[in-house]
């Protein structure tokens, strides 16, 4: 148990949001020590100033009446102020050219040697009413006068430098406590994000093991690691969905291909058993050709929709003219359309650019030109629209989906029961949705009363503009 405790604390320690928190406290920490410590010093310099000009300017106007009016009056002065003070709050000595004490309310020089600044720090005894006799600090300033005389004038500091000592403590004690109070909110910090680490880095290690359907929890708070924690599920999201893809896709290939590649294989050894007949042979090889070039189909399919989900054709994105585009595709498949009884028609502004990937765009639109030919009946009618944003939709009057089957046809090799006989791999809407995602567009599937109408919605497109 002391081992695990160990552990917990060591890598709570090596946390980074524990050092950074011990990089703010002591930035902190210095900020709050400056701070009080100019606080300290100020107020403590501003009762030594104070002390040392009021004992300075008793000095001056002492040996002024000493100049003017002479000892006599020194003395009176001195015996005056003495009385007042009675408990020695202000010191006052004066004494003759030979130490002899002429005045003041102590009653001998104070034996000490005077500071660099000349000042004298010495203790006193003050008797005060109804109290013992105290030593108390004393702090005083020495004066000649003309003539051989001396005069010390002081002060009783102790109530001062008590003050200055608690003060100092005080601070030294706040400073200790905030020292002590941000490591403690540094531990609970850091202990609570690296929780939140945890459960992220126990989701990855489930999903590292096999298990997919694992998402990181989201707290609801809100922050950054909710915010983090909702974009790895969405990328989780897409990767699941991306391998379920895949495996469906592998499952397919190997469902859908077999049967052609039998085929192949047949014509093949029939064509290898007989009598080799131009007739028969030609026939063998156009069978066999066509075979290759649905599986070729397919395996194309499947390689625009992988380069589309992957992201990877953005890098030739380019200004696309639109009504362009469409002119070609419907010079493309119009003559196909009258060939069926079909009326194929388009409507759209003149100018309208955005940009995209010529190539993928133009497969899209004639996947779904060639699904609106292929199920609707002669007669019908199928129509091609550009509108501004851009929204690109093509529409026809035939027998539409079923809303419960739209989510259902847009997965890869997946189609209708009532179109299994017609050609086909199942793909052509699988790759029109991955077109759209990689233009940061949304695909729909809707009712046209009767038929169907596919969209491609463009307007949300995220770091480009359509002009």
């Amino acid at each position: 148990m002391p081992d695990i405790a160990y552990v917990r604390l060591r890598r709570l320690l090596d946390t980074s949001t524990f050092r950074l928190a011990l990089i703010y406290l002591a930035l902190f920490a210095a900020s709050a020590f400056a701070l009080l410590g100019y606080l300290y010093y100020a107020t403590t310099g501003f009762m030594d100033r104070q002390t040392a000009e009021t004992i300075q300017a008793e000095i001056s106007g002492i040996a002024e009446q000493y100049r003017t009016q002479g000892l006599l009056r020194v003395k009176e002065v001195i015996e005056q102020r003495s009385a007042a003070h009675p408990y020695r709050a202000s010191i006052y000595l004066l004494t003759d050219p030979f130490g002899h004490w002429l005045a003041g309310n102590i009653d001998r020089w104070p034996e000490v040697q005077p500071d660099a600044d000349g000042w004298l720090v010495f203790p006193v005894s003050v008797e005060q009413e109804d109290q013992p006799a105290q030593s108390r600090r004393a702090i005083a300033r020495s004066f000649t006068l003309s003539g051989g005389f001396s005069l010390l004038v002081g002060r009783e500091v102790e109530d001062r430098l008590v003050l200055q000592s608690r003060i100092k403590q005080a601070l030294l004690a706040g400073l200790a406590l905030t020292l002590v109070l941000g490591l403690a909110g540094g531990f609970l910090l850091s202990r609570g994000l690296l929780r939140r680490v945890d459960a992220i880095n126990r989701t990855t290690r489930h999903i590292m093991a096999g298990d997919l359907s694992r998402r990181i929890p989201i707290t609801g708070s809100r922050d950054e690691f909710d915010q983090l924690a909702a974009n790895l599920n969405a990328m989780l999201d897409q990767i699941e969905r991306l391998l379920c893809g895949m495996r469906e896709v592998t499952d397919n290939i190997a469902h859908d291909l077999r049967t052609p590649l039998n085929r192949l294989r047949s014509r093949i050894e029939v064509a290898l058993m007989r009598e080799p007949e131009a007739a028969e042979t030609r026939a063998l090889l156009e069978q066999s050709l066509a075979d290759a070039e649905v599986m070729i189909g397919t395996f194309n399919a499947l390689l625009d929709i992988a380069r589309a989900e992957a992201g990877s054709e953005r890098a030739s994105f380019e200004p696309l003219a639109l009504p362009a585009l469409v002119a070609d595709l419907i010079d493309l498949y119009e003559p196909l359309a009258e060939e069926k009884g079909l009326m194929l028609e388009h409507h759209g502004p003149s100018q309208l650019t955005m940009v995209a990937n010529r190539h993928l765009l133009a497969q899209a639109l004639a996947n779904l030109l060639d699904n609106a030919i292929k199920y609707t009946p002669a007669g019908g009618r199928i129509s091609l629209t550009v509108e501004p944003g851009p929204v690109i939709s093509v529409s026809d009057n035939g027998p539409g989906i079923p809303e419960a089957e739209r989510e259902h046809v847009l997965e890869r090799f997946v189609r209708l029961e009532e179109h299994r006989g017609t050609p086909g791999n199942g793909l052509g809407l699988s790759l029109v949705q991955a077109v759209a995602r990689l233009h940061g567009g949304q695909m729909t599937l809707a009712d046209n009363q009767p038929g169907l109408k596919v969209s491609l919605d463009f307007r949300q497109i995220s770091g480009r503009r359509a002009a």
